[in-house]
């Protein structure tokens, strides 16, 4: 298998705390921990990849356990960067928040708790386009597909609403007037396109961990910044005036297209085809393939609803007010239970019939008495489909998991992995990452057919082929010679 190439000496590592396992959509040939014990983070520092990646989960969270579990992450975190500076395994670091592009999540709880735990920083920037999903930001107003973003049934999440595209607005919103929008910096797109001695000498004046929300529309204006960021960090600005010598500390709330502009990969080294033939065989043959969707965006729904036309697909719906019931009832782990045997049943039915099963749960959002009984009910649903996935996974070619809380479930609970490598992207936007089955579930069955390839799905990604043409990708390959 091709191996991405990276510079052996040490060097700046960037550290990406991901709310959910799919914010690594833009870069390749790195770890993403689903654990965060000592000896996990040794592992990951150790890794050649300027990138590591931990995958918090935190969107799933009610606040007060998000920056519980921020906190948690920090604080193994702060004695493992210590010990690998010390060892000469990286020479600095930096941390990047990596959030949704569409504007929903823990901000600004998020980068308050690392800032308390990792801090002081003189600034956090705020850069949430994210170029391969449409995502941009042009005179600090944040764009879909050209629209503002507050336009879209994003802005309607049921945890995560938001009522303005103009990100300084956004940010005096969502911190409850705490960090109001005239005490917001800008940097705008004119700006990131001149670059040079301007554009270092603003970064290097900010102090007092200042919000800074950050325009980008192109690859260019990412990486300027990008370019920037790191002169400055390494305590060398470029040009008069900057004040040589010491490095200034940056702290990022970001989409993913700009950790690929801060750490400056080499191509991948796998083209979308060689990913898909990561497929796994037996006997000659092909395994077959799981599809779970999990995420009830609209777009989501307009997928599923491809993906199920398809004359290779069979549905087993997942009935959510059918668990909702179960939940609200006396014995809900018993039920559940029986009706986890049921749904079993078919799945074995569909893979024997040779179609790949497509296990979703019931459109639409249910209706909740509050935001802590939803997310009681969104865990209890990626739970199911985790535990369903993990009992088929020994036999498997590929999964495919869409949206965020259920493949992190799929991974971190179902599989009980402690990491997975990332190899790449199948399509823009839709990586493709290897689960280590000889150390998780299926040990004695599967083990001898490598590592199983999961497509890490986001629930806002794409559009309403997307979903059809990664399975049409994955089910063309005939697996590994």
């Amino acid at each position: 298998m091709a191996q991405a190439t990276f510079d052996p000496r040490p060097g700046l590592k960037i550290v990406v705390i991901d709310d959910d396992p799919t914010g690594s959509q833009t870069v390749h040939g790195c770890p993403l921990l689903l654990r965060w014990d000592a000896g996990t983070l040794a592992a990951g520092l150790a890794h050649p990849s300027p990138l590591l990646f931990l995958l918090a989960n935190t969107r799933a969270l009610a606040p007060a356990a998000a920056a519980d579990r921020v906190r948690e992450i920090c604080g193994a975190l702060r004695p493992a960067l210590e010990r690998a500076m010390a060892a000469g395994t990286i020479s600095s670091w930096l941390v990047v928040s990596r959030g949704d592009s569409t504007l929903r999540g823990h901000f600004p709880l998020e980068v308050d708790v690392i800032s308390e735990e990792l801090g002081p920083f003189d600034a956090t920037l705020l850069v949430p386009a994210f170029l391969e999903g449409g995502r941009t930001t042009v005179d600090g107003e944040h764009r879909l597909h050209g629209r503002p973003v507050h336009e879209s049934p994003f802005a309607r999440d049921g945890l995560f609403a938001y009522a303005t595209s103009h990100l300084p607005d956004w940010v005096e919103e969502k911190s409850g007037g705490r960090i109001p929008a005239t005490a917001v910096d800008r940097i705008g797109w004119r700006e990131l396109e001149a670059g040079g001695p301007p554009l270092l000498r603003h970064l290097a004046r900010l102090e007092s961990n200042v919000c800074v929300a950050v325009d980008g529309a192109s690859e260019d204006h990412l990486a300027s910044l990008a370019s920037a960021v790191r002169s400055l960090i390494a305590g060398s600005p470029a040009g008069a005036g900057l004040g040589a010598g010491r490095p200034r500390r940056f702290l990022f709330q970001c989409a993913a297209s700009l950790i690929q502009a801060l750490a400056s990969l080499p191509p991948q080294p796998l083209a979308p085809a060689a990913l898909a033939s990561l497929r796994r065989g037996g006997g000659g043959a092909p395994l077959p393939g799981l599809v779970l969707v999990g995420s009830h965006v609209p777009l989501a729904d307009r997928q599923l609803e491809r993906l199920l036309a398809a004359p290779g697909c069979v549905g087993v719906e997942l009935e959510v007010a059918k668990v909702q019931r179960l939940l609200e009832g006396p014995e809900p782990a018993l039920l559940l239970a029986s009706l986890e045997q049921a749904w079993g049943r078919r799945l074995a039915e569909v893979l024997a019939g040779g179609f790949t099963p497509v296990l979703y749960t019931s459109r639409g959002e249910a209706r909740c008495r509050h935001a802590g009984e939803r997310r009681e009910l969104g865990l209890a649903l990626a739970g199911v489909m985790a535990r369903l996935a993990a009992a088929q996974a020994p036999a498997l070619g590929y999964l495919i998991s869409k949206g965020g809380i259920t493949t992190h479930t799929l991974l971190a609970d179902g599989l009980d992995l402690d990491h997975v490598e990332l190899q790449g992207q199948l399509l823009p936007g839709l990586s493709l990452v290897l689960a280590a089955m000889e150390t998780a579930v299926g040990t004695a069955t599967s083990a001898h057919l490598g590592p199983l390839p999961v497509l890490t799905f986001p629930g806002n990604l794409g559009d309403e082929d997307t979903l059809w043409e990664a399975w049409r990708r994955m089910e063309a390959q005939a697996g590994p010679a």
